[in-house]
């Protein structure tokens, strides 16, 4: 599976961005999709998760609870990430992930910006 992250950019703090990750074929078949972000210099974290299933149950690192949400678009074969009440500390470059039995795909990043 191919994915493609966009809707980076620059932001104010307190303000909002929605990424996409649109992957080549169906998420269903996809185990889960999640979103990480790395800073220069430090390891890429974790940000969210999604399983793909109907319904399906989502995840989230404790330093986004209550303001990003992910959410997924069947017919668009996308996973979103809306971002929220942002921060200059969520400056980062974020990717999205999908697992896929015992591989992980990636995407590549997308940079999102807070200035303060």
């Amino acid at each position: 599976v191919q994915l493609q992250a966009s809707g980076g950019g620059l932001v104010q703090a307190g303000g909002s961005l929605r990424l996409s990750c649109a992957a080549s074929g169906s998420i269903f078949v996809v185990g889960a999709i999640g979103w990480y972000r790395q800073v220069p210099g430090k390891q890429r974290e974790w940000v969210a998760s999604i399983t793909t299933t109907i319904g399906g149950t989502t995840k989230y690192a404790d330093f986004v609870q209550g303001r990003f949400t992910i959410f997924k678009d069947y017919a668009k074969n996308t996973v979103f990430l809306q971002m929220n009440s942002l921060k200059p500390e969520d400056t980062a470059v974020y990717y999205c992930a999908a697992d896929w039995g015992p591989a992980r795909y990636w995407g590549q990043g997308t940079l999102v910006t807070v200035s303060s």
